[in-house]
């Protein structure tokens, strides 16, 4: 539909005015002669003026020319006509395949933006591949990071152990040192007293000097084996304290190396859980290792209380 503005009767002068320049209409001759108008409605108004013009060719002319001038302008007008309607066909033909280029144009400009569209949807397809992928990602770092703490916690689980290992060793120490304190007072007791017997026997009568010295070497012989069985005893346990010793520094490297094996494969859950079993095991033996010794220590301090009441119980020679 044309746009108001230009008109048919515009466009019908502005072709008289070319035809009679002896120029072919077309839509930019008639739009520089107006110098003003759309391509499209001056396109539509010469579609329709050649329209007209060639249901009017076989019209006759709307004036006839003076009486003496018919014959002349009849030859001429007819001549006028067959080139006009010969430039008319032309101009037809220029306009039908100006016409079917448009029609081309638009053609691939559809076909184009169908490409478009299409690519923009494999790119939306593409984005939401990727925000999926992205979204997976984000998931298995959670993962990772849950999984690297839990490890980390159970390092320091195992530390908190061998920390308490340490103070029980620890305490072990000082629990023989304060055993082996205690032994030797009962030994300087035993000898104070044997010394106090044996001054009481003298003072008591010299003729059991010799008896006295007899029981006194047999005290001395027996104290000697005391001393000998106690110092074994107390060799073995330093021996077994040793021993201990070497297994806790055992353990203090193999937790070590337990540490850096879980910092260097944090994710492998199941190797940290079989070196917690491991360590289990390894607390429940030292735990029964710690018994026996507790056991060893009991035995040790009842045969010294025996060994008391033996020398309680021995019986002095007779007063002379």
């Amino acid at each position: 539909m044309a746009r108001a503005g230009i008109s048919y009767d515009d466009v019908q002068r502005a072709i008289e005015a070319l035809l009679q320049r002896g120029e072919s209409p077309s839509v930019q001759r008639i739009r520089e002669t107006l110098g003003t108008g759309s391509f499209t409605t001056i396109s539509d108004h010469l579609r329709e003026w050649r329209t007209r013009r060639t249901e009017n060719r076989d019209q006759p002319l709307p004036q006839s020319p003076p009486d003496r001038l018919q014959e002349a302008l009849n030859g001429l007008w007819q001549q006028a006509q067959e080139e006009a309607f010969e430039a008319l066909a032309l101009y037809r033909k220029q306009a039908d395949e100006r016409i079917e280029e448009a029609h081309t144009d638009a053609g691939q400009a559809k076909r184009m933006t169908e490409d478009a569209q299409q690519r923009l949807s494999a790119l939306g397809e593409r984005f939401d591949q990727v925000q999926a992928r992205l979204e997976e990602k984000t998931t298995a770092l959670a993962h990772r990071d849950h999984e690297l703490a839990q490890a980390r916690k159970h390092i320091d689980d195992l530390q908190a152990r061998l920390d308490t290992r340490d103070e029980q060793i620890e305490a072990l120490s000082k629990e023989r040192t304060q055993q082996e304190e205690d032994h030797q007072h009962v030994v300087a007791q035993m000898e104070e007293t044997r010394k106090k017997q044996l001054a009481q026997e003298e003072s008591r009568h010299e003729t059991a000097e010799n008896r006295l010295m007899q029981l006194l070497d047999a005290a001395r012989q027996e104290k000697t084996d005391i001393e000998k069985q106690t110092r074994r005893k107390t060799d073995q346990l330093e021996e077994r304290i040793d021993r201990l010793n070497q297994q806790l520094e055992a353990m203090r490297q193999n937790a070590q190396n337990e540490e850096r094996k879980a910092r260097e494969a944090e994710w492998k859950t199941q190797q940290a859980q079989q070196t917690l079993r491991e360590t289990s095991e390894r607390e429940q033996r030292q735990t029964k290792l710690l018994d026996e010794k507790e056991r060893e220590n009991a035995r040790i301090k009842t045969e010294l209380r025996v060994l008391q009441e033996r020398l309680s119980r021995t019986t002095l020679p007779p007063y002379i």
